[in-house]
């Protein structure tokens, strides 16, 4: 794939992504409507995004890119778009919420894992592993939190539908890579269920998810194979 294809692939899910931001105002105005609480409206929305901007993002990643450069750059200017819109005060309402940056730091864990992931094993499904964890693992787990709970938790019922997501990705992503590591893709999905039910002051679950499921697949890839 020549530069120009992949630059014009990284302008056209980088418009797509903004798409998502701009556009994800509709449901959240029809949920305020309906008489839902406008935080909890913010909490659906932002997992919205998680999966339809970080998740369907991610997904192209491997399809459309030679080398971890594009995502790296459009991940670091998607930091700074959500980034300059909490430092302005001219936030996303819809989506960001003036007491966490949690979507900024979802923004350049994307970038940081992926890049990073792909240098060092040199798999781009391996790299994107961990992104699509915080993406639609965690994303399913806030939905359901927020369905069950009807306020933002750390419930472990939400955990329960995280791993029957994260689950087949690792087993199924892991058992592509060369030589296959399934197992270790499992464990990478089981470690990351875990700890994305904690958090240490301004270390969210988005920087614990990506970093301790990079650390098991980089294990895995330097121990190799479990028999």
């Amino acid at each position: 794939m020549s530069l120009t294809t992949e630059f014009l692939w990284a302008v056209g899910l980088s418009l797509y992504v903004l798409a998502v931001l701009v556009l994800t105002r509709i449901p959240y105005q029809m949920m305020v409507a309906r008489g839902m609480e406008p935080i909890r409206a913010v909490y659906y929305n932002r997992k919205i995004v998680h999966m339809l901007g970080g998740g369907v993002g991610s997904l192209m990643v491997p399809l459309v890119f030679t080398s971890p450069w594009f995502p790296l750059i459009c991940g670091l200017l998607l930091t700074l778009l959500t980034l300059a819109a909490h430092v302005t005060g001219m936030r996303f309402s819809w989506f960001q919420t003036a007491d966490n940056r949690n979507d900024v730091k979802f923004a350049l864990m994307w970038a940081i894992s992926v890049s990073a992931l792909w240098w060092l094993l040199d798999d781009p499904w391996l790299a994107i592993l961990p992104a699509l964890y915080m993406a639609f693992g965690d994303g399913v787990t806030g939905i359901a939190r927020n369905l069950m709970i009807k306020r933002r938790s750390k419930s472990p019922v939400g955990n329960v539908f995280m791993l029957l997501v994260c689950a087949p990705l690792g087993w199924v992503i892991g058992g592509q890579a060369q030589p296959a590591i399934p197992e270790w893709g499992l464990l990478s999905a089981l470690v990351a269920t875990w700890i994305e039910r904690y958090e240490f002051g301004p270390i969210d679950d988005n920087v614990l998810i990506t970093v301790a499921a990079s650390g098991v697949l980089l294990l895995g890839a330097l121990v190799g194979p479990i028999r």
